[in-house]
């Protein structure tokens, strides 16, 4: 018998943890859910910078990024999704012989630094160079977040925890768009983001490392003491269930003569990359993450307040940028709750659905109503429901997926190759998005993105599954059928 598509039922045992088991999850991920909001910071920074050029309130004429071209703004504004594949293949290989908690370490010291030398820029090429270092950052950061997140939680708390994922990385967002709406200085508004790498610092002090990853290096003691903390000090018993099945996903990094945990080589991840229950995921989100993109804003994320000035918004174009930023954040709240109930498949393409039919409407709109208030209005309001309802669904569940669909033998290089390929589509759209715009014309961006929207909404109903309230070794057992459907058995 076969779990319907739309069925988030879980053939699971509960594992019985209470209320101190949550609370001990979100306290060992408000670490990652701090680095995250940092590579919120450093994704939305270009678009601030290019913003400032064109600001009526900066007065600075002598300021020499006052006259930047356009084509060095698409650079500024793309760079920094060029080099998050580097990031999180660095990341892939870091994880898997260090740990999470040492990359994190590494990453801490990385963003702090990178506040302190930006403060230095006043060229174009010294920009080019920190937009490549902050894509970096991004990359490594989201990599071991997206590991670590999907090893640490429970089951049953997976896809809400992980969803949290994307609301602190909006609301990174938020906190640097807002401040540059206040201040009129992005220089300073970068500097006030320093206290988040510092919160960070003090949090991975008693973040522990995955019990999954000490169980592949053989240190299965401390592997059992490290679960029982994290689901809230619980006893060996209760834990007993959860950690068999952790032995099970993670042996196949045993050898199968002597029975030893075994080093999962980069040349072995590599080939393990190729079987089926690796493979399958892998192509599914690198199309998923094409139509997620352009569902998500993305080709537009550097040049908003530009597209505000379009839509002739009768705000300022940088505070329609803090509302943007802000419903990507609030957004994300109903997701926690109703993700378990309504499932990610069914949340996924009703969402993606609606931020298409909004962009064909602004299309529409432009071409066809004359230019007016209200149609200014219209528009900047369909805009926002965009993201709102990209942020509700395929933006946090794209994230969930890369942590989930994965075996654990390729785990962290499959979610560096999905985490890579996120950001070079991240890096394309923005870089050519201009030359697209000039060469179809603003309004039919709308239309052409819209239709590429549909077309994902169709693939996810025929390609995506329901893992909801599935274990990872569950999820990872139904890609070994080879079968063109993923499908979920149950008793």
């Amino acid at each position: 018998m076969k779990w319907p598509k739309f069925s988030i039922k879980s053939n699971i045992d509960e594992f019985g943890y209470g209320f101190k088991s949550t609370l001990a999850q979100i306290f060992a991920l408000t670490t990652t859910y701090l680095f995250i909001m940092k590579a919120g910071i450093d994704s939305i920074t270009p678009t601030v910078i290019i913003g400032a050029v064109t600001d009526n309130r900066n007065t600075d004429y002598n300021n020499p990024l006052s006259d930047l071209s356009e084509e060095q703004m698409s650079w500024i504004g793309s760079l920094v999704y060029l080099f998050p594949p580097v990031g999180s293949v660095a990341a892939s290989l870091g994880q898997d012989y260090f740990g999470h908690r040492k990359c994190m370490m590494f990453s801490d010291v990385m963003n702090i630094a990178t506040i302190g030398i930006l403060m230095f820029a006043n060229t174009p090429e010294f920009l080019y160079a920190i937009s490549a270092v902050m894509g970096f950052n991004m990359g490594f950061i989201t990599t071991f977040t997206i590991s670590y997140c999907g090893e640490v939680c429970e089951p049953k708390l997976r896809g809400v925890l992980m969803t949290v994922i994307n609301l602190f990385y909006f609301a990174g967002y938020l906190c640097v768009t807002t401040l540059y709406a206040i201040t009129a200085d992005w220089k300073l508004s970068v500097l006030l983001t320093v206290t988040i790498p510092i919160a960070a610092a003090v949090f991975l002090i008693k973040t522990p490392d995955s019990p999954m990853w000490l169980l592949s290096r053989g240190r299965t003691e401390e592997a059992k003491q490290t679960l029982k903390k994290l689901r809230g000090d619980a006893t060996e018993e209760s834990c007993n269930k959860e950690f068999e099945d952790m032995i099970q996903y993670t042996s196949n990094m045993n050898n199968p003569i002597t029975g030893e945990t075994k080093l999962v080589t980069f040349k072995d991840s590599f080939y393990s990359l190729m079987e089926p229950e690796s493979l399958e995921p892998m192509i599914m989100l690198l199309i998923l993450t094409f139509f997620i993109n352009i569902m998500s804003g993305v080709p537009y994320i550097p040049y908003l307040m530009a597209v505000f000035d379009t839509f002739k918004t009768p705000i300022h174009s940088a505070w329609a940028t803090a509302i943007y930023t802000g419903l990507s954040v609030i957004g994300n709240v109903p997701t926690i709750f109703i993700i378990s109930r309504l499932g990610k498949r069914f949340l996924s393409m009703s969402t993606m659905a609606i931020s298409s039919v909004c962009y064909l409407c602004i299309g529409v709109i432009g071409h066809f109503w004359t230019s007016s208030l209200i149609s200014s209005w219209a528009q900047v309001i369909l805009f926002f429901v965009s993201i709102f309802a990209a942020s509700m669904g395929i933006m946090p569940i794209l994230g969930i997926l890369m942590c989930e669909l994965y075996p654990m033998k390729t785990k962290n290089m499959g979610a560096g190759i999905s985490s890579a390929t996120y950001f070079i589509t991240c890096f394309v759209m923005t870089k050519f998005y201009l030359n697209i715009e000039n060469l179809i014309g603003f309004y039919n961006t709308f239309v052409l993105f819209g239709f590429f929207g549909l077309t994902g909404v169709v693939y996810m109903y025929f390609q995506l599954p329901e893992t909801e309230n599935k274990t990872l070794k569950e999820i990872s057992e139904n890609f070994k059928k080879k079968s063109p459907k993923i499908d979920v058995q149950t008793n």
